[in-house]
């Protein structure tokens, strides 16, 4: 048996601050990472107030819950479990940050949270010499756990998101590749794989299947999915975690009991087999990116591009006038500017028959109304949908396949009316 001998166990000692890795621990960390995506969507969307704001909202709360969590001496399932729920939002947030807020490639921030999670799991084994759940019993382990779990979140977000943008899978497709992975990692973990590596490769890999049957479940059924939305869904696994944790709390089927050791020996297992088990888990990772490239070299569309836009609440129909007046009233001058500028430049250079730089910068325009989405919805969204459908009015007519000069004109025109 190989027992950890870390220097952190010389600081203050407890329980065992995380749960016992049942099915119940899979099953509820499904629950939260499922809720993570969704739950992220709706309050973004609710807030209407940018997803930095609502990043630097939800990192505030998860500092208070993780100092809470922190000062406990035992694994407390509600706590733990908040925790994670907390953990999960706001690591969705910060990859969408990056994604949809800053334009950085997908396969960056995959590269990046990769990066940071070797890096995360190189110092705290140097300093713990172990990286098992089954000896967090100190406050070193504890916090390199919790940075641990957060860019997982993250990881496992960018790596979800970026499956889709290569494949263009629908809903339901999509949670077969994860779910296959897991189910891979589990039988060589029966069969002797070494038992710290497939928990956090099996930890990484349920957030974009949670995320995925998340996503299944939101979207409308004409679009593959079960229609129960972002709200519905978040309401739904909230209360099926409550539920959970109600029965773990009553139960303690996950709880490491006081007179078992909470530093517990990690237990050996046959070096051939833990090889063949490495050499299998690498040939799949191989076929995986395989599988991948050959799906990306299919006829598809981008499943993040076809994402449906937000929908307002309110059913008034306005006017060119009403929606030009309202705009100036309720959106920044700011972005309004910018939007005018762009507009009017992709304009010049219709007129001059630079069809080719009209389309780029076009883009351009795209991108800013993208990025302000949020705030401008949360603030109106009645204008804010009325400006929208000008906007993708001028993205198909610069767009086509054979462009129209008058066509392009009368909607960009359009759109610097509604600006001006």
């Amino acid at each position: 048996m190989i027992r950890s001998t870390g220097a952190g166990v010389s600081t203050r000692q407890m329980l065992n601050k995380v749960p016992e890795v049942t099915v119940w621990f899979w099953v509820i960390k499904i629950l939260c990472t499922t809720v993570g995506e969704s739950f992220a969507d709706w309050i973004n969307m609710q807030l209407g107030v940018g997803l930095v704001n609502t990043a630097i909202l939800f990192t505030a709360v998860f500092v208070v819950v993780l100092a809470v969590q922190m000062r406990l001496r035992r694994y407390v399932p509600a706590a733990y479990w908040l925790t994670v729920v907390v953990v999960s939002v706001t690591g969705t947030l910060y990859t969408d940050i990056l994604t949809d807020q800053y334009g950085v490639p997908l396969w960056v921030s995959t590269t990046v949270f990769s990066a940071l999670l070797v890096v995360v799991f190189a110092v705290w084994f140097a300093r713990e010499r172990t990286l098992s759940i089954h000896s967090i019993v100190t406050v070193p382990r504890e916090a390199f756990y919790w940075l641990t779990v957060l860019v997982t979140f993250a990881l496992g977000t960018a790596t979800g998101d970026w499956t889709l943008e290569l494949t263009g899978w629908g809903p339901g497709r999509s949670v077969l590749l994860p779910l296959a992975l897991i189910a891979v990692v589990t039988v060589l973990w029966r069969f002797g794989a070494d038992p710290v590596l497939s928990f956090w490769v099996a930890y990484i890999l349920t957030r974009p299947l949670g995320a995925n049957i998340g996503d299944w479940l939101a979207t409308p059924s004409s679009e593959q999915g079960l229609g129960l939305g972002t709200f519905g869904t978040s309401l739904v696994f909230l209360w099926a975690i409550l539920a959970t944790v109600v029965y773990l709390s009553v139960t303690r089927a996950d709880v490491v009991e006081a007179g078992e050791p909470a530093d517990r020996p990690v237990p050996t297992t046959n070096p051939a087999r833990r090889r063949l088990s490495l050499a299998v888990l690498a040939g799949t990772a191989a076929a995986t990116v395989l599988l991948l490239q050959w799906a990306n070299q299919q006829p598809h569309t981008s499943t993040l591009a076809e994402e449906a836009a937000p929908t307002c609440a309110s059913t008034a129909q306005l006017t060119a006038d009403q929606a030009h007046q309202l705009a100036v009233r309720h959106f920044p001058a700011e972005s309004l500017s910018g939007y005018r500028s762009i507009a009017q430049d992709t304009l010049d250079l219709v007129h001059t028959g630079d069809q080719a730089g009209a389309s780029s910068r076009v883009t351009d325009l795209e991108t800013a109304w993208d990025q302000d989405q949020d705030v401008l919805f949360g603030q109106d969204c009645a204008t804010w949908t009325y400006l929208d459908g000008e906007v993708d009015a001028v993205l198909t007519s610069v767009r086509a396949d054979s462009p129209a000069p008058d066509v392009q004109e009368h909607h960009l025109q359009a759109l610097l009316t509604t600006l001006s």
